[in-house]
């Protein structure tokens, strides 16, 4: 059974999110609302972290890299500006797709299992990450006429 290893998957890619919107919120924070909001997106992910525990016990789920990587991929040095926020978010936004996926395989296994805490678990945590992800397509949508059409 493989449940543990996307379960580790999806602790790690919760961890690089929440990292990653901190890391957002402290190079962008003179932007309004950028601040706030990444801190408070980036402690709804580390509470997933803290709240799959349990499931990653029962399950022997190890620490995946892949999600390390890709972080590291992202975001490799701190970039200032309207283009680097733009693209900040935007690379949030494909962390966060990362974590949607995990949550979107992670239930059908749940289903499979009849396993009703991961997928009571699997249910409220996506919920989570759409409304973050709905967050920075806002963000995006907002940010990128005047980025990309208005000479800094």
């Amino acid at each position: 059974m493989h449940v543990g290893n996307y379960i580790g998957l999806v602790q790690s890619s919760e961890q690089q999110l929440a990292n990653a919107f901190a890391q957002v919120a402290d190079h962008h924070g003179d932007e309004p609302d950028i601040y706030q909001v990444c801190q408070t997106l980036s402690g709804w992910s580390q509470q997933h972290v803290t709240d799959l525990q349990p499931l990653v016990d029962r399950y022997a789920a190890t620490k995946n890299d892949e999600p390390d990587r890709l972080s590291q991929t992202l975001f490799k040095e701190p970039r200032s500006g309207g283009l680097a926020l733009l693209r900040d978010l935007h690379d949030l936004y494909l962390l966060a797709s990362e974590v949607e996926l995990c949550w979107v395989v992670l239930l059908q296994a749940a289903r499979g299992l009849r396993h009703q805490e991961l997928e009571s678990r699997c249910e409220e945590f996506d919920k989570t990450t759409k409304r973050q992800i709905t967050w920075l397509m806002t963000r995006i949508k907002q940010a990128a006429p005047q980025t990309l059409i208005v000479a800094e």
